[in-house]
């Protein structure tokens, strides 16, 4: 493709960002395991209702070529990122393109432009849009769909976006558990012994639904303030997040472990909604709810993802964290198995992070997918 003849246009009206939300379907039309987003939820996400916006700033833009929209990015800055690490990095991130280095450099460079303006020294990315959303670009595992509130790609996006001169910043992995819904694992069985006396274990209490969620906050602020690119989930997102979350979460998958007369760790395992979606393509009217409803309600997803997780830092470095950990993993099979799981992904999880690695393979876990996230330093 000659790159004279691509447009790039910024995302400045309401018909703009439908047109941004729907460049994937182009994209992936021939991808069996791309699964279409509700188009009413990327709306509902990209705009100003999203209280990540509340502490970040972005834009986005879409390419076009002989008038048609053939692939889109955004860039991000997050005060609470600039705040936390560094005063100078911004994000990329819902990057989708043809193979085609020539849209991928008319992209990334409007975006880097862009972040330059706004006195941005590195990019990181892709974020869609922040570190506690969508991160990174699926570099291994194309053979299945992704999990819900997990991303999709081509793959020759890593090369595209390595030819953009970005290098590896971070990997993050998905594990995906099977085995695990058939037979509790003897390593959970011996915790639940042996450490029984040291922990209560207890599912979230829906009807103090704010206050449980401040909890929940609170110990997965602790838990992950010292990991690569933490930012603190915000009390309006987590509000947010959580209430979303519950509507779909069935009562017996949200566990809080006590231990010391407070809560110490926690863990929410969430329905695999892109089973439930994945034939809607992307539309919940005329008949897409009431599939939905009964998809999730009636027949029940029969894979679920471990999304929420943490254990406070004084217990991780003690036989009772990763005792915890397991407790409360272990908490999720007997409502599982009521609900017929078949497999559970735990993700993401940062690629250095071993002792958590460890605990998901004594399960019986292994690496499904791999994510990464790249950096570079603007000129």
């Amino acid at each position: 493709m000659d790159d004279t003849t691509i447009e790039i246009r910024a995302v400045e009206t309401a018909a703009d960002l439908k047109t941004f939300i729907s460049v994937p379907w182009a994209i992936y039309q021939d991808d069996p395991n791309w699964i279409p987003p509700l188009k009413i939820e990327r709306k509902e996400a990209l705009s100003g209702k999203n209280p990540f916006f509340r502490h970040a700033r972005w834009k986005a833009w879409v390419a076009y070529d002989g008038g048609q929209p053939v692939g889109r990015i955004s860039a991000q800055i997050d005060d609470l990122y600039l705040q936390t690490h560094d005063a100078h990095t911004g994000f990329f991130g819902l990057i989708e393109s043809p193979d085609d280095p020539a849209i991928f450099t008319a992209l990334f460079g409007t975006a880097e432009h862009w972040l330059k303006q706004q006195g941005m020294k590195t990019v990181l990315g892709p974020f869609n849009l922040g570190i506690n959303q969508e991160v990174g670009c699926l570099v291994e595992g194309f053979d299945s769909p992704p999990y819900v509130m997990m991303g999709h790609a081509k793959p020759y996006y890593g090369n595209a976006i390595e030819g953009q001169e970005y290098e590896k910043a971070q990997d993050v992995l998905a594990y995906e558990l099977d085995e695990y819904m058939y037979k509790i694992p003897e390593i959970v069985l011996k915790i639940r012994g042996r450490l029984a006396d040291k922990m209560i274990l207890r599912q979230v209490d829906r009807k103090n639904t704010a206050a449980e969620l401040e909890v929940l906050r609170d110990i997965f602020n602790d838990a992950w303030s010292e990991n690569w690119g933490f930012v603190p989930f915000t009390r309006e997102e987590f509000g947010t997040i959580g209430k979303e979350m519950f509507m779909i979460v069935p009562a017996d998958y949200t566990w809080i472990a006590e231990a010391d007369g407070e809560p110490a760790a926690f863990i929410v395992l969430i329905p695999n909604l892109n089973e439930a979606i994945a034939d809607l393509n992307g539309k919940l009217f005329p008949f897409g709810w009431a599939k939905l409803i009964w998809r999730l309600k009636v027949r029940s997803p029969k894979s679920a993802r471990i999304a929420l997780m943490g254990v406070r830092k004084k217990h991780q470095n003690t036989r009772l964290g990763p005792a915890m950990a397991l407790a409360l993993i272990g908490a999720l099979h007997d409502p599982g198995t009521k609900r017929k799981l078949e497999r559970i992904e735990m993700s993401w999880i940062l690629e250095q992070n071993q002792v958590l690695r460890n605990i998901i393979e004594k399960m019986g876990g292994a690496v499904s997918k791999r994510y990464r996230l790249y950096r570079k330093d603007l000129d």
